[in-house]
């Protein structure tokens, strides 16, 4: 069984924020640091540990995340690489629950970006311990002094260094350890300050040692573990260190920030397990003990062509062993881990067990999925960790396969990918009969067709997803029908009158019976029900649904030998179009509550464009990255690759949300051109 001194020995950090930042490249240097590589690999070259996905090679860059590890000075560091861009939240977001600590990388070339802002945010709403790290400290032209203050500005003034850049980025001298300053002058600050700084920051979290360091000016850093550890899981410090993965100037100090100050998993914030559902769940605390039963959560979930699929998990609590009899959720048959794997990359390493703080996959288990907890001992059924809340994927595209025939394979292949990607998602559209995946952008979906066509041999064909207009009447109106068919032997008919009301919206359909005398007999009425739902489903206008409305049928005629159910039909479904072209009918569009995050100077810009895409805007709010959002409602037919166009205009800061609020009529023009539409489809 593993020890408590096991548990101490591990950390676990996730490199997080924008693209283009150096995550990917960062992890390469801190391999090769700690002698787990024999040399960095390169994105451009295609030969990093992290990005060995053919389409991130393609791309040059992470779409997935992976996990690498190294083992230096008796401590085992687990690294979880993260993609930077936002379509790819559904991958980076659950590493924040897999690790102590968030590692959020800036480009000193670029500042803050809102990726690294959101990152940030996100860390402190779960609890995790945060650090920043300036990465690409050797390029030409940044201000490192600057860039540290607008940290503080933007974060607060516990973003402090614990190491200070020098020589235009071609050093970094430590400034927590060391109490003076030593050898070259830093760029800016001294190491004294920081130190100073550093310290002080530290020993508020602890009045004894507020007291120590007031009566003997200084205290020795060594002894500051447990009040630092305390800073961190408090948000009360977050670490600046400074680096350039590109030349190694600062990995290795780095790595000696990560093992020697950022917590293991007995010094930080707990993850938010809840027992029970609903209302009624309570908080309950996963110990870091590895004597205790096991408490485990899948945070990724790979579906590989030829391994199967493969759950990569956190440990929490408990020792987890190959044979280990395992429960998934409230399940109520266990599984058995045939094999534990550590995973280096594309590279896997069979392990004999996992313990509290690490990261280990296992395969061939079907029943795994994501956010899935596992756990030893049934009585933890309703055990469930606080989900996260992941961005709404609002971009659409309507998919098929090119081969006849392919519509089953390409539904499985489907739901693999969305098992892997949490903001992902397929729907069958009911009003159109299509098959819609939507994402979280562009690149998001393109890199979903990648994979369809390239990993799994899936042809397929796209388009626009239909919007999901629907008609209904604005009038009350009458219609009639005689159906009579003679073909020489037993003919068809049936005659039906019936009128129509516009019921409030949202209010569906409604079927009335006020025939009398039984001019059409009760046995018949269900037949005239189903061709006026036939005439319904089908429209009248232009071609979409018929809500909203009552159909009474209040007389008719029938005939004790020709009579048949098939002419009723046809009578009361041309009743009900004759009906439906006298009542003013008119087509509703879906319309949207939006809302959209971008920095105070597009403002002016998105209101503008909006409001030509018949948007009105309602108010604005203040986003917690320091941004504004506009709340606004639009139809959902204009807002067709909006992403392209706000990109365009906020310079591809803004982001945008939508919820599906109501339907309301189209302008005159907009029906004209679907009725247009549906007639000449009708004709042809």
């Amino acid at each position: 069984m593993a020890s408590h001194r096991d548990i101490a020995a591990r950390r676990t950090v996730a490199l997080v924020g924008p693209s283009a930042a150096g995550k990917t490249s960062l992890a390469e240097a801190l391999l090769w640091k700690a002698g787990a590589v024999g040399a960095p690999g390169s994105v451009e070259k295609g030969s990093t540990a992290s990005d060995y996905d053919p389409l991130e090679k393609r791309f040059l860059r992470s779409l997935n995340t992976s996990l690498l590890h190294v083992e230096h000075r008796g401590i085992l560091t687990h690294l979880v690489d993260t993609p930077g861009a936002p379509d790819f939240l559904g991958q980076s977001l659950p590493a924040l629950e897999a690790v102590e600590t968030a590692a959020v990388v800036i480009n000193a070339s670029t500042g803050i970006e809102p990726m690294a802002v959101r990152m940030m945010e996100w860390a402190r709403q779960r609890g995790r311990d945060r650090i920043i790290i300036v990465n690409k400290i050797d390029a030409q032209g940044v201000n490192l002094g600057n860039l540290l203050q607008q940290l503080q500005a933007a974060f607060g003034k516990e973003c402090l260094p614990v190491n200070l850049p020098s020589q235009k980025g071609e050093q970094v001298l430590d400034c927590f350890w060391k109490l003076k300053d030593e050898g070259p002058p830093p760029d800016f600050s001294s190491v004294e300050a920081a130190h100073r700084a550093l310290v002080e920051q530290v020993v508020e979290v602890d009045a004894a040692f507020v007291e120590r360091y007031l009566n003997e000016g200084d205290v020795n850093p060594e002894e500051l573990h447990a009040p630092l550890e305390q800073a961190l899981r408090e948000g009360h410090l977050i670490p600046v260190c400074f680096v350039s993965s590109r030349t190694g100037v600062g990995v290795e100090e780095l790595l000696d920030v990560i093992e020697r100050l950022l917590p293991d998993p007995t010094e930080s914030n707990p993850p938010e397990f809840l027992q029970g559902t609903g209302d009624d769940a309570k908080p309950i605390e996963a110990l870091p003990d590895p004597d205790k039963h096991v408490l485990a959560h899948v945070f990724k979930v790979t579906q590989d062509p030829y391994v199967g699929k493969m759950g990569v998990i956190r440990v929490h609590q408990g020792t987890v062993t190959r044979d280990s009899q395992l429960y998934v959720g409230d399940g109520r048959r266990p599984f058995k881990v045939g094999h534990l794997f550590m995973l280096q990359g594309k590279d896997v390493k069979e392990v004999a067990k996992a313990v509290p703080g690490d990261l280990c996959a296992i395969a061939k288990v079907e029943e795994l999925h994501f956010d899935a907890v596992l756990h030893d001992a049934a009585e933890d059924a309703t055990i469930h960790l606080k989900p996260l809340e992941f961005p709404v994927p609002v971009h659409g595209l309507a998919i098929e396969p090119k081969r006849r025939g392919d519509e089953q394979r390409l539904h499985d292949i489907l739901q693999k990918l969305i098992s892997e990607d949490p903001c992902l998602r397929v729907e069958q559209a009911t009003g159109t009969n299509e098959t819609v995946v939507y994402g979280l952008g562009e690149l998001h979906l393109r890199t979903l067709l990648e994979r369809l066509t390239d990993v799994h041999n899936c042809q397929v064909e796209t388009r626009p997803p239909r919007i999901a207009y629907r008609e209904t009447i604005m009038a009350p109106a009458e219609g009639h029908h005689r159906h009579k068919k003679q073909t020489g032997g037993a003919g068809q008919f049936g005659e039906v009158f019936l009128r129509i009301e516009p019921l409030p919206r949202g209010s569906g359909f409604q079927f009335s019976d006020e025939v009398k005398g039984g001019a059409i007999p009760y046995n018949f009425m269900p037949a005239v029900e189903k061709g006026v739902r036939q005439a319904m489903e089908q429209g009248v206008l232009a071609g979409y649904p018929v809500v909203d409305l009552k159909v009474t049928v209040y007389d008719g005629k029938h005939h004790t030998v020709d009579s048949k159910e098939i002419a009723f039909v046809t009578a009361g479904k041309k009743a009900l179009i004759a009906a439906v072209q006298a009542a003013r009918p008119c087509v509703l569009e879906p319309i949207v509550n939006v809302e959209i995050s971008a920095p105070e100077n597009n403002m002016g810009d998105i209101t503008g464009d909006l409001a030509s895409r018949r948007g009105q805007v309602s108010g604005t709010a203040a986003a917690t990255d320091g941004a504004l959002t506009v709340l606004a409602q639009a139809p959902l037919s204009e807002l067709s690759s909006y992403q392209s166009r706000l990109n365009s205009l906020t310079g591809g800061q803004g982001r945008y949300t939508i919820a599906f609020s109501h339907y309301e009529p189209v302008p005159a023009n907009v029906q004209a051109q679907l009725a247009s539409q549906y007639k000449v489809k009708d004709e042809g």
